[in-house]
């Protein structure tokens, strides 16, 4: 995964300067939707503080703001938290706890909950960096759930058991499980019936659930996206052991802003996440800009329209030029990336096998892609390539 980036930045492709550079497809941007952003921004420029028209606010901007965020920024991202959602579920400002990009969101939310040792269950394949956003810092282990092609690696209940069983014959403290919905790097969503599957589980157990939903309105295609507050309100759970990460760098492509956000049901969760978010704010500069951006029901839903069109589109061109040549990809509904299937062009069925055939893609075909090992898939040959 990071391999193939180090690969891009020796040798990045350039369409006349060098069209022999490798294409960077192994990088999950969303920038099929600037030119509405930009718009947005020169019609409104009072919105920013770097302006004639908005320098009058720079003052109350740039002087010392309390770590709760600007309530504006807090009650602006949780209105596009229910857009995004469809508007089938409200979220109160207050719970808004923020954070430095989704890493330290979810950094944040391990420190809360987990002690050095303590583990995590993560249904594979998962983020590459998860190990290094999760762990680096807090000690906190992941304990991988396995999951196949066979079901198109749904996560069933007896592989959460078997994970969970493993850990405690390790004698590894299992303090919650973290699902990101829709997935990266699947680009699928989990229907209501799994979601409720994992509520159960997680009751069950007494242990937490975090759902990263940073990809929620990357949706471009049925079914839609089912969140995990939808679901709560239907279930007699905890809502203590209930916690959302959400960010801006997927749903609007601005990932250079370090807008990552916390949404917990835990009273404890925010109260202390609010404290720990001072060694990670996003800057008021930026909380100024977005409020008046997201607050903005006309442009929110435009953009929302616009980009979940654009990645429609962008995802059927793709597939369709995979499929020309024989490459089928797993049937997905979001996200920025397809999870290709290249295990008939694999010499050996085996990881090896994989890392053979992923060397001749960056440095022969000029590509990056990111081999599916880097995720933790179990099965050898599946890879992510990014089209947005």
């Amino acid at each position: 995964y990071f391999d193939g980036w180090k690969a891009y930045d020796r040798n990045p492709f350039h369409p006349t300067k060098n069209p022999e550079g490798v294409i960077q497809m192994g990088l999950a941007e969303n920038q099929l939707s600037f030119d509405l952003i930009e718009e947005r921004i020169k019609k409104n420029p009072k919105a920013s503080i770097c302006t004639p028209e908005g320098v009058e606010e720079f003052k109350n901007v740039a002087i010392f703001q309390d770590y709760h965020g600007f309530p504006e920024f807090r009650k602006a991202v949780a209105m596009f938290m229910s857009k995004a959602r469809g508007g089938r579920v409200t979220f109160d400002p207050n719970r808004v706890v923020m954070s430095g990009g989704a890493t330290g969101a979810n950094e944040l939310v391990m420190f809360c909950l987990a002690d050095p040792g303590d583990a995590f269950l993560v249904p594979s394949p998962y983020y590459p960096a998860f190990f290094r956003d999760l762990g680096w810092r807090t000690g906190v282990q992941i304990v991988p759930v396995d999951c196949h092609s066979s079901n198109n690696f749904k996560i069933t209940k007896e592989a959460l058991e078997a994970a969970y069983e493993k850990a405690q014959k390790n004698n590894i403290k299992v303090k919650g499980l973290i699902i990101t919905n829709p997935s990266n790097p699947l680009g699928t969503t989990l229907d209501r019936d799994t979601l409720e599957s994992l509520v159960e589980f997680i009751n069950q157990k007494n242990i937490h659930l975090v759902c990263d939903e940073i990809y929620a309105a990357t949706v471009f295609s049925s079914p839609t996206f089912t969140c995990i507050s939808e679901v709560i309100q239907n279930m007699n759970c905890n809502p203590n052991l209930i916690h959302i990460v959400y960010s801006l760098s997927k749903d609007m492509g601005l990932p250079g802003l370090r807008v990552g956000i916390v949404y917990s049901y835990n009273d404890d969760v925010v109260n202390i996440g609010r404290k720990m978010s001072s060694f990670g704010l996003v800057s008021s500069q930026t909380q100024h800009m977005l409020a008046s951006m997201l607050l903005d029901e006309e442009f929110v839903a435009r953009f929302l329209e616009t980009s979940s069109k654009r990645l429609a589109n962008r995802h059927g061109v793709f597939t369709k030029g995979l499929e020309e040549v024989g490459i089928n990809c797993l049937k997905s509904n979001a996200g920025l990336f397809c999870w290709m299937d290249l295990r008939r062009l694999l010499k050996d069925q085996t990881f090896d096998g994989e890392m053979v055939l992923w060397r001749v893609i960056v440095n022969e075909v000029g590509l990056n892609v990111s081999p599916g090992s880097s995720f933790k898939c179990v099965e050898p040959g599946w890879f992510r390539v990014c089209f947005a």
